[in-house]
């Protein structure tokens, strides 16, 4: 087995949406609000950072290089 389960940049965008979820519910635990309501400005956070964070980082040359060959590579 010589594929990872998680590419390198999979892995790196879902860390930096995890960073911002925690942030938004720490900074929203600060501000005052209740547990649950930071709860879910940090799951809304992260959830809007995945597709920001997916469209910032570049996708990997060797993935794209084997999409054009066809042979494969992380979907999506």
């Amino acid at each position: 087995m010589d594929r990872s389960l998680v590419s390198v940049r999979a892995a790196l965008v879902l860390l930096l949406a995890a960073l911002a979820g925690l942030a938004a519910g720490l900074l929203a635990v600060l501000a005052g609000q209740g547990w649950a309501g930071s709860v879910l400005y940090g799951l809304a956070a992260t959830g809007t950072a995945v597709p920001v964070f997916n469209q910032v980082i570049a996708p990997d040359p060797v993935d794209v290089h084997r999409r054009l060959q066809g042979k494969g590579g992380d979907c999506g």
